[in-house]
């Protein structure tokens, strides 16, 4: 879960209409809460069109609803495979947790040599969490019961957030965000740290794989512009401007970073789904429909067509 940054100003945006784009969203199958097809559902009926789910490290929940015999997506909605992926960047240990994370947008979900840079990023995060756990008996909150009940099928890429909604069901915690500030965020005593590949590798597989790299929710960017340029010269397409949490002000200054460097400006919820449904999230969730526009003519024939079928009533 990424870190929420606000101007000042505290100036939020207003969103003129429903957002018929979400680039940026989480299901079971990594850290959110829900299924697949929930979260499908409940963002077309609130008017998306165009959505990526992107799981960290996984792309389990887009093959599911796109697989023979599956049901049919809700009508009007487009799927574009997505995946987010946390780089480290231990050379850089003043960023956030030292990570910025990649979206990687319409990459080839029957890629092996990329499903195999996934399978070893989530290798690395059952290491992480098992060690999060030896760390929660010593301070004797032990999860152990509840983490051995978890569908391994619906959680094979393991987060943070699974472990603080074990504390939260053992009464240890009061929310996900109360089990992060107590116990599981960086310098708090059941902190692991990452293991896994970098931005640079990361933007490679990508690409390799036919996607676009975008660097998700890096408020910093107009401050670290360096940072930004040198991924834009290894590849990275994207970056993420229109993020729900970002201010007015935010998001002109992000912008204006994607707009000199040429980057595509992309935008999403990042919704989980501890805090509220996904029609709360989506109502406070404003991209452009240009950015859509401007994605298919990049991403080209990588994108899916249309579901068949009416759009729903709005």
């Amino acid at each position: 879960m990424a870190r929420r940054r606000h101007d000042a100003a505290a100036d939020p945006v207003v969103p003129p209409a429903p957002s018929t784009i979400d680039l940026h969203c989480h299901t079971i199958r990594s850290d959110g809460v829900l299924e697949p097809p929930i979260l499908a559902r409940d963002a077309a009926v609130v008017g998306v069109r165009l959505l990526a789910i992107t799981d960290h490290d996984d792309l389990s929940a887009y093959r599911e609803l796109i697989a023979p015999g599956a049901a049919p997506l809700p009508a009007g909605l487009t799927l574009l495979p997505g995946v987010e992926i946390n780089c480290l960047t231990t050379d850089l240990p003043e960023l956030w947790e030292s990570e910025l994370h990649i979206l990687g947008l319409g990459v080839d979900s029957t890629d092996d040599a990329f499903e195999n840079v996934l399978i070893e990023q989530r290798s690395q995060r059952r290491v992480r969490f098992e060690r999060t756990l030896a760390r929660l008996r010593d301070l004797d909150l032990a999860v152990d019961d509840l983490a051995e009940a978890l569908d391994p099928a619906a959680t094979a890429s393991l987060g943070r957030p699974t472990v603080a909604r074990l504390l939260q069901a053992k009464g240890h915690v009061e929310s996900v965000e109360d089990g992060f500030a107590r116990y599981l965020g960086r310098g708090r005593p059941a902190y692991v740290p990452r293991q896994g590949i970098g931005p640079l590798v990361a933007i490679g597989a990508i690409r390799a794989a036919g996607g676009l790299p975008v660097l998700a929710h890096f408020s910093e960017a107009p401050d670290r512009r360096a940072i930004v340029a040198e991924l834009r010269a290894a590849g990275l397409g994207g970056l993420e401007v229109y993020y729900r949490t970002f201010e007015q002000g935010t998001v002109r200054a992000v912008g204006a970073v994607a707009d000199e460097l040429g980057l595509v400006p992309t935008g999403g919820s990042d919704y989980h789904g501890d805090t509220g449904t996904y029609a709360a999230a989506h109502a406070q969730l404003w991209v452009p429909p240009e950015v859509g526009e401007r994605l298919r003519a990049v991403l080209g024939s990588g994108v899916p067509p249309r579901s068949q079928g009416p759009s729903p009533a709005r």
